[in-house]
């Protein structure tokens, strides 16, 4: 260990009007104490309660999850559609391109009736 001299402190210099704040402490946060939360009497309620997180609706969850696969599975095809029709388009082939446009406004629709399904779900 070097005996080398600790820096000086600056002058302490208070800066709230009540005097119980105005002292030096040693913490970095000395408003948080260690029994902030649970031993704090303002608070109630401490989280969201047992059981969260967990799955209340186990059949209303495989719902939506297939609804959802069915419906990334349309926005997919929509895009490699979109994509092959832009090409056909660019081509000159405009016959398959109004069959391609066909097949999105299709696809499109499909979403929408998967959406209007169950409205109680939203």
């Amino acid at each position: 260990m070097s005996d080398a001299q600790l820096p000086p402190r600056p002058a302490y210099r208070p800066g709230s009007a009540q005097p119980r704040l105005n002292r030096p402490v040693r913490e970095r946060y000395p408003q948080i104490r260690a029994t902030s939360g649970y031993g704090d009497p303002r608070v109630r309620h401490t989280g969201p309660g047992p059981g969260a997180g967990t799955e209340q609706e186990p059949e209303r969850s495989s719902k939506l999850n297939a609804r959802l696969a069915l419906a990334l599975t349309v926005v997919i095809g929509q895009l490699w559609a979109l994509t092959v029709t832009v090409n056909e388009w660019m081509k000159g082939n405009t016959g398959t391109a109004w069959w391609g446009a066909g097949f999105l406004v299709l696809s499109f629709l499909v979403v929408i009736a998967l959406w209007l399904l169950d409205p109680k779900d939203r």
